[in-house]
Formats: structure tokens, sequence, C-alpha cells
């Protein structure tokens, strides 16, 4: 990536603050995720990590709809955090005192279940986590902040419940986006572009996944998303395996762009995960094993 610091959803003690922190360097808050997109399309910032999806809650409507719609970016990297939420407050806030739950609408919904379970308390979304354990360290009321312990530590709150989440296995993916750059290929690689049909009709989401299946490229994630330009008229973000680089991942993009009303290219970028290293690793020898099959097969040609 290019030098300079990378946006991302603040302010500080937010969980894009937490994944920003994983990659080194520094980094500048923004209010929202539509400033964020927008001060990366506009060359304010460089790059931007934003949040994209979550385990229990899905996409990220703001950041999927900016990419698809508002702006063109391209995602180069991803990061993917385990995500544990706390109820912040004041030091000396006992959890039967609280009256008012701040945080972020999709945190809130994360931990549902836990709120439900508080009598008389009204929950109040705000623009992020770390906004919500600012108010609450600001005010002298009776209110909590849903957000992470970086949060709390930046602010001096006090841990009231932790581990709040109703999903143990709880993660958000963040992907970082930029203006020009397609990021390199690894060879364990994911590609992101967005579908718009002509018009509507029967077999046209078939036709579109044809020709994935036809060539062999296995499909990650499906979503359709509303064009904005009237009910039922939709458009398909769809990701898979493999890069921009790769010959059948092109030949695929160029036959659908040939038959579709147009295809957005979202990036080609880096899986991460766990075993992403050892998967890169065994995809890099199997395809030098390939080519030298390939290799041996054309040296047989006769001349």
């Amino acid at each position: 990536m290019a030098e300079g610091p990378i946006g991302y959803l603040g302010p500080e003690g937010s969980f894009s603050h937490e994944a920003v922190r994983q990659l080194g360097g520094s980094a500048t808050p923004v209010a929202t995720i539509p400033d964020l997109l927008a001060q990366v399309a506009g060359g304010t910032l460089e790059h931007a990590l934003v949040p994209l999806e979550n385990a229990i809650e899905g996409t990220v409507s703001a950041t999927i709809d900016g990419l698809v719609f508002d702006h063109d970016l391209y995602i180069t990297r991803e990061v993917v955090r385990p995500i544990h939420l706390h109820l912040l407050a004041r030091p000396g806030r006992d959890l039967d005192q609280i009256r008012v739950v701040y945080s972020y609408p999709h945190a809130l919904a994360q931990c549902r279940g836990f709120l439900a379970s508080l009598d008389g308390v009204d929950v109040v979304p705000t623009t992020s986590t770390s906004e919500a354990a600012r108010l609450v360290s600001a005010s002298v009321e009776p209110w909590a902040a849903v957000g992470s312990a970086l949060a709390g530590e930046l602010f001096s709150l006090a841990v009231v419940a932790g581990d709040v989440e109703d999903h143990a296995g709880n993660a958000t993916r963040f992907v970082v986006v930029g203006r020009d750059e397609v990021a390199a290929p690894t060879g364990h690689d994911r590609t992101t572009i967005v579908c718009f049909q002509n018009a509507d009709h029967p077999g046209s989401l078939y036709g579109i996944l044809g020709r994935f299946a036809a060539r062999d490229v296995n499909l990650t994630k499906l979503e359709s998303r509303p064009t904005k330009r009237g009910l039922g008229d939709y458009c398909f973000v769809i990701e898979f395996e493999g890069h921009i680089d790769d010959d059948v991942v092109a030949d695929c993009l160029a036959d659908l762009q040939a038959h579709l009303a147009h295809v957005k290219f979202l990036g080609s970028y880096p899986v991460t995960g766990e075993a992403a290293s050892s998967r890169r690793a065994a995809v890099s020898a199997a395809r030098r094993s390939a080519d030298r099959w390939i290799a041996g097969l054309r040296a047989r040609v006769v001349g």
C-alpha cells in the first residue's frame, strides 16, 4: 500500500481502530463510513479500513452500498477480527443503575439477548462504538456503552458486564480500500465484483453463475442488492476464489462483461485467516507441479 495514514471509523477505541492497529503505521479516525469512502475517493486519504461483514448481522450496508453505487474504489486487503462486546460505564456504576445504553447499530444488534434482559433500559444508536464510549465518559448520567475493551481503556470506563455478544463466534471482516492499485496476486486470493443485468428474466442468475461453474471457479459469497432504481431491480455482489491476474478469472469476467449491462470490479486481494499462509504455500506448490506437468506434455509435441 502507498505511504500515508489509513482512515478508519472512529473515534479512537472502535473495533475498526483495533483492526487498523493490526496493519501497523499511522491511522486517522473519521466519523462515518460514507465520509471514509468519500475521503479516499477524493484523495484526502490514500486508503481506509471499513467494516464489510459481520458473522451475526451480515453485510454492513453503508460499506457495500458506498462501494457499489457511490465510488470507484478497489479492495486491496482484508482483516478478520474476533468481536468481543462489553458493557462499559463510568467507574462505580452498577449494572442495575444503567438506564440508557449507547452503541453502533450493528453492535447493539449483536447483543440483543443481553440488552433484552435489562429492565427499564433505553437503547440509543450512535455513529460508532467508540462514539458511544465517548458520550458515556463525558456524562454523569446513568448511561453505558456497548464497545471494545480498547474503548474502555481509552475513555477510562469500567467493564460492567463482559462478553455480552449473543454468539461466541462473533467476528467482523474489514477491508482496506484505495483508489488506483489492485493488490498483487499471492496464490490464495479472492475477487469481488458486482453484476448489473440488462433486464430480469427467467434464468438470468443461472446464466451468471453458469459462467463460473463452466470454468471451475469457486464462489464464496453471493448477495443481491437493490439498485435503488425501483422496487424489484437488483444487482448481484459476487465473491469468488482467484485473482484478476489469473487467466481463467480474466476470461470469466470478460465473458460476463460482454453479456451483462455492466460488471463492476471491486478488487482482487489476499484472503486472510489462521490457515491463509499454509493455504497459499499449498496452492503455489500445486501450481508449480501443474506447470511442470504441462511443460512435460508440451515437450512431447512434434515440431
